[in-house]
């Protein structure tokens, strides 16, 4: 069996590796060919491009590189179109795959889409793009499903492969002892993002609340997480500017351990809100963007959603206080982080919403997403 498959960004990477390895694990002899991250590639996908030249966010941002994304974009259609797989697996990334699953498919390849596009959120219009790309839509949140067959997309529901992953954790020490942070002590975990993008703008707010909260609330210790050399070397480069004496542990990679090991996380917006809510800690979500792309979605009215935090559309509510743009800045986060520091009682109240939210996304994502792809190729109704 012949399986292309294209991730665009380390989530995608992710989501796209639980997949394959339980394909893997049903059909121990099929090839595995798209564009991979390393979690992918170490799940047996060869990469015809390098992920990172795929992975790029903002509306400005994706501006400036639209003609080597399209270039990259007609070169894989060319390919898979040659190599004729027997399906096509999309992972996330929906400006980019949709395009290229639309003209697989009308080649007579089969294709599959992972991750629900946010027709939802905004540019609901999208349906119409789906309904023609993907002969079958897997979704990670439950209430996808039927908003997308009420528009005719075939559409399957399969949890979440980091609610399988990942167990609800109430003690912090084992995670503090294996980064070497003081078992005593409250400790703020602050993830300021998994791009150079998102850190040039959320690490200099980040770390102004986090000296706003040592000022208020002395004996707070903190951790960071970072994913690259990169990051890392520019996150010491605010550190430097901002706040060099802060009690601070930075880590490389280890994001999980980082958040477990937290009394209560500021992040930024996008996966790691899930992850905090599957490791049951309260957060603070602060975010910015670049002004241009702020202005076209605000000014335009493009989203529908009243929060931005995956974790607070789950639960229903705003449990995470959110600051966007300009509200993101320490006087606004600081408070909303040592009420959640201090206020053990509303602490409680998430910690239980957030449980029942896990139970929700736990179904053995991968192997739910597998046996529907495998339903497909065969010719039965996914």
């Amino acid at each position: 069996m012949k399986i292309g498959i294209v991730a665009n960004e380390p989530s995608g990477d992710w989501l796209g590796a639980a997949v394959l390895r339980a394909l893997k694990a049903r059909v121990p002899d099929a090839r595995l060919v798209g564009v991979a991250g390393p979690q992918m590639q170490a799940a047996g996908c060869e990469s015809l491009v390098p992920i990172e030249r795929l992975s790029v966010m903002g509306l400005t941002e994706v501006l400036r590189h639209l003609g080597e994304l399209l270039r990259i974009r007609g070169e894989l259609t060319r390919s898979l179109l040659a190599w004729r797989p027997d399906v096509f697996i999309g992972v996330d990334a929906p400006d980019f795959n949709l395009g290229l699953e639309r003209r697989l498919r009308k080649a007579g390849i089969r294709t599959v889409h992972l991750v629900s596009p946010t027709i939802w959120a905004w540019r609901a219009g999208r349906v119409k793009t789906i309904r023609r790309s993907v002969d079958l839509l897997l979704s990670i949140f439950p209430f996808e499903e039927d908003l997308l067959r009420r528009h005719g997309v075939s559409a399957r529901y399969i949890g979440h492969p980091l609610a399988d992953e990942i167990s609800p954790q109430t003690d912090p020490a084992p995670a503090r002892t294996r980064l070497g942070i003081p078992p005593q002590g409250p400790v703020l975990a602050l993830l300021p993002g998994s791009r150079v993008s998102e850190l040039r703008l959320l690490a200099g707010p980040f770390l102004q609340t986090a000296r706003w909260c040592l000022e208020r609330h002395p004996g707070l210790r903190f951790a960071v997480p970072l994913a690259t050399p990169t990051l890392r070397e520019l996150f010491m480069a605010a550190l430097r500017r901002e706040a060099l004496e802060l009690p601070v542990t930075l880590v490389d990679g280890q994001g999980r351990d980082v958040i477990a090991a937290a009394d209560c996380v500021l992040t930024a917006s996008g996966t790691a809100t899930l992850e905090t809510l599957l490791i049951n800690r309260p957060m603070v979500v602060g975010y910015r963007m670049s002004p241009t792309t702020y202005h076209l979605l605000s000014g335009l009215r493009l989203v529908k959603v009243p929060y931005i935090a995956m974790a607070n559309l789950l639960v229903g509510h705003e449990l995470a206080p959110e600051f966007i743009q300009d509200r993101c800045r320490a006087d606004l986060l600081g408070p909303a982080v040592l009420d959640l520091l201090r206020n053990r009682d509303r602490v409680s109240e998430i910690q239980s919403a957030y449980r029942e939210v896990h139970g929700q996304l736990r179904r053995n994502a991968g192997h739910e997403a597998a046996a529907a792809v495998l339903e497909l190729v065969s010719g039965g109704k996914p």
